[in-house]
Formats: structure tokens, C-alpha cells, sequence
């Protein structure tokens, strides 16, 4: 798409959309017509005062449609992807809802982790900022219980809990359902991963009939199907975001071809080029997170890595690093980061390609948030192209192929960055004892005073560093096909009895001219098998030969037995 061109495509509710690239290669979706002001619904206007404050002005479509139906108190099924404001979509009906008379629990809420849990109660609070007889309280497994007692003993209408824990309170009885109205479910895909189906069939069934229900998930399995059937009303709502809608915002999303031993070097060259405040890496196993973590350490960076292994205190460290700026780079699988929600992600690296488009597309809703642009790169090695290419199909996107920063390009930014640092000391910091040292140590030294700030520079900024050799998979090389490139490493029925066609021999021909080693091997192969002149013809026959015998050897066998 150039440069101001758009074309319309349809969005929520059949609404007409436009879908525009912007200059800087960022694509969004613009409503043709004006977008839902939380003020043209039916609101209570002292949230719409504390949304206001937090700088949010008109709805996510997921709001726009789930608000509306929470409100009128009817059951809701949601599927819509992270990042597009499910916990307003279900918060502030449930604060509006609330009879602050009343100061017993009203409303449940269950999050598959501690972190998605305490998230969400602080987000419903500052909705509730202006409604102070309003009580949200997190409950969690890794937290003294008898302090969540307590605070339950003096009156919460709103309890965000994960389900294990939510089950303990129930067990004790601290927790009194008999007039809950409104239960939401929320990642709830997540929590059936997670092992806890029968936790949340357990809570559900202990509710009152009465009672409202509302699902969110961003995908829909049959088990989540199984538990709506099972226990939301025949006429639930059900309201969708597609990918399209979610993939979509102010994000640039760039990949990167590269070879597997050169991945580490690669993401530091970007960290360093594009110098993002504060990053996500996402790695799709645990033992990736904790190398990639130790190797990011040990060059300078301030990164930890979060997955399930670590402890409920070691967890708590890392977040409460992230989220108070005093580390700038997070590292986690998929699983963990489910909980995660900070703002400010100004990039998305993906070191592994993810397995589910489902993931890629939570992972890059990390940044991008709130009108704000963000960055998403991914990582990719050989034929994990082909997963890029899914990802674009099924979320109608476009992912940009981008060339790694060169040696220059990163010596450049590293040394703006080093003077930069250099004329903040001089603005900010004292430095006569340093310049009388300097001006008597110049006056008999060989070398002058911008060779002596040259030292500095090129210590500060370490090594010289190479450009990268980037080998690019191409999927136009692959001219046979998935079944021919198999039958091509052991000969091929073709060139084993000589009747291989001019096209493939021409094809093999341009194999063996590859400069890329793996599959200039493979085109030796197909040239010692299937190439013009002397050797190939007798190789031809060699190869015939064998078969011969090989066939006529089991054919023997099989007249003896």
C-alpha cells in the first residue's frame, strides 16, 4: 500500500472501516463514522469522570459491544485478544451494578494467574476511583490468607481471585456466594491450559441460579464451548473481535531472516539500534528464557526472564523491576506473560517464532496500547518463514521484511549515544578537578586532547563489531515440492532410471550453484544423480544397477522362503 492510499474494508457491527498505512509504515483501522464516546452510553457518570482522568475517551469495539449487554444483565460470551480492553469490558458494568447498601459480595471475577488478578482489581479500582463505597479485593494463592480474610471480614462486594485460591476461601467459607449476581471468567482459554476446569465448574456450580455470567477468552475450544452450555443461559450474547481488528493498531511489525547461531547477536543489534525504553522478549520454552537472560546480563543489558518454574516471591521481584522502570527488558514465555499488563512497551521481540498464530498475536498486543505506536520484530530462521506467511493470511496483515542494522549502522548509534552521554556530564555534572588533571597531563604528553577523547569514546563503546551474513531462505528454490525434495536427497525416481525431464535437469543445474552450503550439498546430490554428461550418465546407471540388485536380491528371498 503507498503512501496515503487506503481502502475500505468492514469491520465491528458491519461498520465501514478504512484501513490506512501511515507514513511512517504503521497501519491502523479508522471508523468511518465517529467512535463511541463513553459518554453517549449509559454510563454512571462518576466513572466516566475516572476513565476520563486515566486518558480514555471513546470505547475498544470490544467495549462497545459487551458494555451495553453487561449492563442490561443478560449472560456474554467475548472473544477478543489481549490488549483490547476486556477488563473495562466487564469492570465497569460490574461497578455500576454494585449496590453499595449492600456489603457482601457481589461479583466474582477469576483470572488464570496472580498477576492478571492483582491487575485487574487495581484497573477496576481507578474505574471506581469517584465510588467510594465500592470494595475490590485480589485474592491469590502466594499471599498470607488470613490477610485476605481479614479484608473480606470488613466488607468486598468485588473479589478478582485466581480459581485455587477462590476455592480455599469457599472451603473455609471466608467467602460467602449466596448473593453473588455477576461472575466473569476472564482468559478463560487460559485457565482450561492451566489445568483448571474442574476448579471453575466446582466455583460455578456453588453460585446462585440467579446470577449472571460472562466469559472472555481469545479463543473459543470446544471445553470453554462445553462450560457455556453448561452454565450461562440459552440466550447469551456472543460478540467477536477478529484478529483483524486486534493485529491492527499503531504497531510496526518488521521481520528479520537469520541464522539460528546468529539470533542472540541479531537482538542486541536491534535493542541497540532502536534503543526501546522498555522491551518484551518472548521465548517459546523456559530453558530459552533463562539462557537468553544470563547472555543479555553478562553483555550489560538489565533483563530477567519470568516463567512458571520461578517462585511467587522471585515472580514478584522481576514485575516489581519491570513495572518500576528499574529494568528495561523482560523476557518470558508465552504462559507467563498472560498476566502481564504495563504500559509503556514501546517493543515486542520475538527471539522464537511463536507455534500459535493465537500467541503471536498476544504478544504484539503488549505494545501499541492506548493510541501510543509500538514495535513488534520477529526472529525468523529458514523455514519458519512459511509461519510468517500463516500469521499474515489468518490476521490479514502485513509483516515487512527488514535487513539487519549493519556494523556501521550500529558503531554510528553507539557513538551518538556515548557523546550524548558525554555532553549531559558537561551540562550537569562539575568537572574542573578532572579538566586541571587533563589540562597538566597535556602539556607534556604526544597526543592531544581529541585523540585523548577519542580513547574514551572507543572504550566506552567497546569492540569493533562485523556485519552479519545473512543467508535468506528462499521458498522460489524449492521447485520440486514437498514430495520431490524428499524423493531428490536419495536419487529420485526420476534420475534412477534415467528419465529425468530437461526442467528438472536445469533446475538441478541452478541447485548447484547455490552458495548457501546445506543446499549447495543438496544440488551435489541432485547433479551427481540427475546431471548432464559422462558421470552423470554412469552414475545414472550405477544407481540402476543397484536398485536392480537390490530388488532382484528380495525376490530371490522371497522364492527360497
Amino acid at each position: 500500500m503507498k503512501d496515503g492510499e487506503n481502502c475500505i474494508l468492514k469491520g465491528w457491527n458491519g461498520n465501514l472501516m478504512e484501513k490506512v498505512e501511515n507514513r511512517d509504515g504503521t497501519e491502523q483501522l479508522e471508523r468511518m463514522e465517529n467512535k463511541v464516546s463513553y459518554r453517549d452510553s449509559a454510563i454512571d457518570e462518576r466513572i466516566i469522570r475516572a476513565v476520563e482522568e486515566m486518558g480514555f475517551e471513546t470505547m475498544t469495539p470490544i467495549q462497545e459491544q459487551a458494555i451495553p449487554v453487561m449492563l442490561e444483565g443478560r449472560d456474554l460470551i467475548g472473544q477478543a485478544q489481549t490488549g483490547t480492553g476486556k477488563t473495562a469490558a466487564f469492570g465497569i458494568p460490574i461497578i455500576q451494578k454494585i449496590d453499595p447498601e449492600e456489603k457482601g459480595l457481589q461479583a466474582i471475577i477469576l483470572c488464570p494467574t496472580r498477576e492478571l488478578a492483582i491487575q485487574a482489581a487495581e484497573e477496576i479500582r481507578r474505574f471506581a476511583k469517584y465510588m467510594h463505597e465500592v470494595k475490590v479485593l485480589p485474592v491469590y494463592g502466594g499471599q498470607d490468607i488470613s490477610r485476605q480474610i481479614r479484608a473480606l471480614s470488613k466488607g468486598v462486594q468485588v473479589v478478582v481471585g485466581t480459581p485455587g485460591r477462590v476455592m480455599d476461601h469457599m472451603r473455609r467459607h471466608t467467602l460467602k456466594t449466596n448473593k453473588v449476581r455477576i461472575v466473569v471468567l476472564d482468559e478463560a482459554d487460559e485457565m482450561l491450559n492451566m489445568g483448571f476446569r474442574e476448579d471453575i465448574e466446582t466455583i460455578l456450580k456453588d453460585m446462585p441460579e440467579e446470577r449472571q455470567t460472562a466469559l472472555f477468552s481469545a479463543t473459543m475450544p470446544r471445553p470453554i464451548l462445553e462450560i457455556t452450555k453448561e452454565y450461562q443461559k440459552e440466550d447469551a450474547e456472543y460478540i467477536r473481535v477478529t484478529p483483524k481488528e486486534v493485529t491492527i493498531p499503531l504497531i510496526k511489525q518488521a521481520y528479520y531472516q537469520v541464522q539460528r547461531k546468529d539470533k542472540e547477536e541479531v537482538l542486541t543489534r536491534l535493542i541497540d539500534y532502536y534503543h526501546p525504553k522498555r522491551s518484551l522478549i518472548f521465548c517459546n520454552t523456559k530453558r530459552m528464557v533463562d539462557e537468553l537472560s544470563e547472555h543479555l546480563k553478562d553483555r550489560g543489558y538489565q533483563a530477567e526472564g519470568l516463567h512458571g518454574d520461578l517462585t511467587q516471591g522471585q515472580r514478584d521481584t522481576v514485575m516489581n523491576l519491570f513495572r518500576g522502570g528499574r529494568m528495561d527488558i523482560l523476557i518470558a514465555t508465552d504462559v507467563a506473560a498472560r498476566g502481564i499488563d504495563v504500559d509503556d512497551v514501546e517493543a515486542v521481540f520475538n527471539y522464537d517464532v511463536p507455534d500459535d498464530i493465537e500467541y503471536y498475536v498476544h504478544r504484539i498486543g503488549r505494545t501499541g496500547r492506548a493510541g501510543k505506536t509500538g514495535r513488534s520484530f520477529t526472529l525468523v530462521v529458514g523455514r519458519e518463514l512459511y509461519k510468517i506467511r500463516d500469521i499474515e493470511r489468518v490476521c490479514h496483515t502485513k509483516i515487512k521484511e527488514r535487513n539487519i542494522p549493519s556494523a556501521a549502522d550500529i558503531t554510528s548509534v553507539k557513538a551518538e549515544k556515548v557523546l550524548g552521554e558525554a555532553i549531559d556530564t558537561i551540562q550537569n555534572k562539575n568537572l574542573d578537578t578532572a579538566m586541571d588533571f587533563l589540562r597538566e597531563k597535556l602539556v607534556d604528553s604526544e597526543y592531544t586532547a581529541l585523540e585523548l577523547a577519542a580513547a574514551f569514546m572507543r572504550m566506552k563503546m567497546g569492540d569493533d563489531i562485523k556485519d552479519i551474513k545473512v543467508e535468506k531462505f528462499n521458498p522460489k528454490d524449492l521447485v520440486f515440492g514437498k514430495g520431490s525434495r524428499r524423493r531428490g536427497k536419495r536419487g529420485g525416481r526420476g534420475s534412477s532410471s534415467g528419465r529425468s525431464s530437461e526442467k528438472e535437469k536445469g533446475a538441478n543445474k541452478a541447485w548447484g550453484s547455490e552458495k548457501d552450503k546445506g543446499t549447495r550439498r543438496k544440488g551435489n546430490e541432485k547433479d551427481r544423480s540427475g546431471g548432464k554428461g559422462k558421470s552423470g550418465e554412469k552414475e545414472k546407471s550405477r544407481q540402476g544397477r543397484d536398485f536392480g540388485e537390490m530388488f532382484g536380491e528380495k525376490s530371490r528371498r522371497r522364492r527360497r522362503r
